[in-house]
């Protein structure tokens, strides 16, 4: 609706996962590097934790898109509330797609068992380790599921082990794991999503705007530091904000988005979307 008023190509703050927009900062390139190191030489599982809104499933995305064949399949579960049964189920689907996608009863945990297995060494024959990701790990509240999740790591191929495990959610993901030492001892890696400081979000609404297409500056040097301190450096919050007042500001006929403009959106924001 504003991208010709602003004379950019697309809007800048859409919050999808995107290689254009896509900004390398140190704690997502931190990340991302991590969780790489920790399939590629086989450090059982790795952990993204971060709180809602930092860019774990943009980091996820990019990870899907930086590995190479020799990492497949790669199996994402966005939601993790299953039973035991139901995960493995799901896992050995994944694994080993079933000729028919018709949903029948669920199988035994060692029918599932046994597949995983069988498709895990006719993988790695290929020259391949499987990984399997759950997005919004910090929803399983079963005990017994995430007993199972350790136990994925337990299979081994006849040329290593079967497959990398990487779970992303909440902080509160942390704790739980702390208070289960044989889990934790599992966990060849931990990452820790952080805001952006002042100079990142900077950085990343001007690296926004630029892959758009823009051209000319349009928020105001004093606007692009109030924009930290309005959203926190959470790019999510950064994204919502953004957009509203380029809207905003297409509406009024602005020249540039100022501090003044920002305050304005920030609090309709407040009042209509409370975080």
């Amino acid at each position: 609706m504003y991208e010709a008023y602003w004379q950019l190509d697309a809007k800048p703050f859409e919050w999808t996962p995107s290689a254009r927009f896509y900004y390398p900062g140190e704690a997502h390139q931190g990340a991302l590097l991590k969780l790489r190191y920790a399939i590629e030489n086989h450090r059982g599982a790795a952990l993204l934790a971060g709180a809602p809104g930092l860019g774990k499933t943009l980091i996820l995305q990019r990870l899907r898109q930086q590995l190479d064949e020799r990492y497949l399949p790669l199996a994402q579960l966005v939601f993790p509330q299953m039973s035991p049964a139901e995960l493995l189920a799901w896992v050995a689907d994944a694994l080993d797609p079933p000729a028919t996608t018709a949903r029948g009863p669920l199988p035994p945990v060692n029918q599932s068992v046994d597949r995983i297995q069988a498709a895990l060494e006719a993988n790695s024959q290929r020259g391949r380790q499987a990984v399997v990701v759950l997005d919004e790990a910090h929803l399983i509240e079963e005990h017994e599921t995430l007993e199972a999740l350790r136990l994925l790591l337990n299979f081994e191929t006849s040329t290593g082990p079967g497959l990398a495990l990487v779970l992303a959610g909440q902080p509160a993901l942390l704790s739980t794991f702390q208070r289960m030492p044989h889990w934790e001892e599992r966990l060849g890696i931990k990452c820790l999503l952080r805001p952006l400081n002042v100079a990142e979000t900077m950085a990343y609404v001007t690296h926004r705007l630029t892959a758009a297409g823009a051209t000319r500056p349009i928020f105001t040097a004093d606007s692009l530091e109030a924009i930290y301190y309005l959203t926190q450096g959470n790019p999510r919050r950064i994204n919502r904000l953004c957009d509203l007042a380029l809207l905003v500001g297409y509406a009024e006929q602005a020249h540039e988005i100022t501090v003044e403009a920002l305050e304005a959106v920030a609090g309709e924001l407040v009042t209509v979307q409370p975080e």
